[in-house]
């Protein structure tokens, strides 16, 4: 009956209102120019163009003298000069319920997983709306266990806070966002798969998330093949249901895969619009949107849960610097560091523990945390130091006591760091295994006095 009565509110929204039409007077690549509805039609809305293979759903992207610019949800296929054009009543907005959790959706919120329709929610939630205001959210909250030891230990994860973690393709991004889903202290979990491979789709939920953590997550999926438009809209999507969950009160966890896909889709937006390219091509769109989807995450207000967010970034070459790497850095609370040659070594998850930082540290650690933190940091930083020395037999075993600790604790700590996909241990039992491997090399480590 709930059922009946959501798809009947639906279809009721759909016929609200009157429709403003206007015609096609061109189509170039993936641009649409229609005529007729400029002063119906602004930035950002929706319109149906009727094309003799059925209704496409575009948005309006750009302006100019000779009418609205319009790229589309789907394709241009069999649509003709003097098509009809006409607003649509579909808002760029999707009503989450609770019903949702456990379930896969499409970009517009649409049920992709075969289980029947989505029940709507009562309140309509934009897809694409403003942070909370600075001054009226909280300060990020204590550290989420993770069940990752190398995440709990070196770049502890808070409450609120937002995470970037930066790999090339095929070092473990998929598999680290599958044991956060896994491990992470959260109410509700929301995935967005942005511009992913349509066969991973299937493997991501069965093989990496499995029937536990998909009981608590919502899944939205755009794929590689989709139109920019939709898989931009994915991450914002994804975005706007975490907000939801977040107004009712539960702490949850934002996954994002990939941001560098969402800014992909947003260059070819802007290209189309006829957007000057700047840094390897990106238009100045990109660098604007992305602080504007990634602020939407962190702390709530008073009254409100909180999103803590975790957006993998894709660096082309492995080459750190690109600068949709550059910017997401400084938006963020601190970035994680996939290494290829880790991977290589058959560690995983491949975490470069010198390269990543928490922001939220030192004050998310208990001081003696801490000091087994720094003395670990010391010592792997010694290694990296002399490690190609030590490796080509040039370093002198008894040279220097400090390096003799720093051989002695890095095959061990390589050991202690790998963890499977499933496999997960709490933070305090990291912290002392990891105190013990310090110890067992003759590291001493002063831990300050308890109080």
């Amino acid at each position: 009956m709930k059922t009946a009565f959501s798809g009947l509110s639906g279809a009721a929204r759909q016929m609200d209102g009157s429709r403003i039409a206007g015609r096609v007077s061109g189509v170039l690549g993936l641009t649409l120019t229609a005529v007729g509805v400029e002063r119906a039609l602004g930035i950002g809305a929706r319109c149906v163009v009727h094309g003799a293979r059925g209704p496409v759903l575009g948005e309006v992207v750009a302006i100019s003298a000779q009418g609205i610019h319009v790229l589309p949800f789907g394709t241009w296929d069999g649509v003709v000069v003097g098509d009809l054009v006409e607003s649509s009543p579909r808002g760029d907005c999707v009503r989450p319920d609770t019903s949702w959790i456990g379930r896969v959706v499409d970009a517009l919120g649409a049920p992709i997983d075969g289980r029947g329709p989505l029940l709507d929610g009562t309140v309509a939630r934009a897809i694409k709306s403003a942070p909370p205001p600075a001054f009226e959210r909280r300060r990020v909250g204590p550290r989420i266990e993770t069940g990752i030891k190398a995440f709990d230990i070196f770049t502890p994860l808070c409450r609120g806070q937002r995470m970037g973690v930066f790999a090339g393709s095929g070092v473990g991004k998929s598999s680290l966002m599958a044991m956060l889903a896994h491990g992470a202290r959260a109410d509700v979990i929301v995935v967005g798969l942005v511009g992913e491979r349509g066969r991973e789709v299937q493997d991501f939920i069965q093989g990496d998330l499995g029937p536990e953590a998909m009981s608590r997550c919502v899944l939205v999926v755009s794929t590689g093949n989709e139109p920019p438009l939709m898989r931009r809209q994915a991450a914002w999507t994804a975005t706007a249901v975490a907000e939801h969950f977040r107004d009712a009160g539960l702490q949850v966890l934002l996954l994002i895969d990939s941001v560098t896909r969402f800014a992909m889709a947003q260059r070819e937006i802007g290209l189309a619009a006829g957007e000057p390219p700047t840094a390897k091509g990106y238009p100045p769109t990109v660098f604007a949107e992305l602080p504007q989807l990634m602020e939407r995450a962190g702390p709530g207000r008073a009254e409100t849960g909180d999103i803590t967010g975790i957006y993998t970034v894709l660096v082309d070459g492995d080459d750190m610097n690109d600068p949709i790497a550059d910017t997401v850095r400084g938006i963020l609370d601190g970035h994680v560091v996939l290494d290829r040659q880790i991977a290589e070594r058959g560690r995983f998850p491949a975490i470069h523990l010198l390269k990543s930082v928490s922001r939220m540290l030192p004050d998310c650690h208990a001081p003696a945390e801490y000091a087994v933190l720094s003395a670990a940091r010391r010592v792997l930083a010694k290694y990296a130091d002399m490690e190609e020395l030590i490796r080509m037999g040039a370093y002198k075993p008894g040279a220097d006591p400090e390096v003799d600790a720093a051989i002695r604790f890095a095959t061990p700590v390589e050991v202690f760091l790998s963890q499977r996909k499933h496999e997960q241990m709490v933070s305090d039992q990291s912290f002392a295994e990891l105190y013990t491997l310090l110890g067992e090399a003759g590291i001493d480590v002063p831990l300050p006095a308890p109080g």
